[in-house]
């Protein structure tokens, strides 16, 4: 196939600009005319980098890793939606086919005061990692891997911890959230513990660390409006919130009558 026979596209796109966190940034406007629509929204992002280097400007940061969905590194607001326009995918699953010719694309980092930004499009998730040490674990001991992979776990118990084990902390429930709550998150973390017999010991604390801990961090209070799980790369179910509140209403009584 020759060069005549690739259909490429022309992508405008206005992209946040950041030094650091405590510079005031700004929307840069970019053009792009050798975009293939097979291109990854990242690939399209490479692209760009690249033509920036040759000019001898400072290239756009992002953050990327394995950039097949697992990783949670990717995040960016694109057009206004977490990750873009495709539900249940990360940005790096976004491809250019999902624009049209001669679109304009907006693209900026999450919005929240618990994630600020490190540089244009990289913003510091490490509020996440301090919610999963204050409690996102299982401290007991289960005996050797023999001993644990004889506790039997019921098919429906196993399947329901694994879905809430599939999040990959990118933060997009909190990007989508107009009060940048983090529950989903930690309705999932905690979720995928509490109904494992290993995590049942320690469950009640758990629930009552974590929450506490996500307040300390500042994100809000749950919007009630459901964005966050659809804007969830993996579709982390509602469901989790709700087992989230029993857990923590739980804890809080048992440690009042105690």
């Amino acid at each position: 196939m020759s060069a005549n026979d690739i259909s490429f596209m022309k992508i405008n796109l206005k992209v946040w600009r950041q030094r650091n966190q405590n510079a005031a940034g700004k929307l840069v406007e970019y053009s792009l005319d050798n975009i293939s629509p097979d291109m990854s929204f990242l690939e399209m992002f490479d692209v760009l980098n690249g033509e920036l280097t040759k000019k001898g400007e400072e290239i756009i940061a992002f953050d990327h890793d394995c950039r097949e969905g697992i990783c949670g590194m990717c995040s960016m607001y694109i057009n206004g939606r977490a990750h873009g326009p495709q539900t249940g995918a990360t940005t790096c699953q976004l491809h250019m086919r999902s624009f049209s010719d001669g679109d304009t694309i907006v693209v900026e980092p999450w919005r929240a005061r618990a994630f600020p930004v490190i540089k244009d499009l990289m913003v510091d998730r490490a509020a996440f990692d301090r919610v999963v040490q204050a409690g996102g674990y299982i401290s007991v001991n289960t005996g050797s891997a023999r001993d644990a992979n004889e506790t039997l776990i019921p098919r429906p118990i196993a399947d329901e911890a694994m879905d809430a084990a599939q999040c990959i902390g990118c933060g997009a429930c909190v990007a989508a959230c107009k009060n940048a709550s983090a529950m989903l998150f930690v309705a999932a973390k905690v979720s995928h513990l509490a109904v494992l017999p290993q995590g049942k010991a320690e469950a009640s604390q758990r629930a009552e660390k974590m929450v506490a801990q996500m307040d300390a961090e500042g994100f809000g209070a749950c919007s009630f409006t459901g964005a966050c799980s659809v804007e969830c790369p993996k579709s982390i179910s509602l469901d989790h919130i709700a087992r989230l509140n029993r857990e923590y209403l739980g804890a809080k009584v048992t440690s009042e009558v105690v």
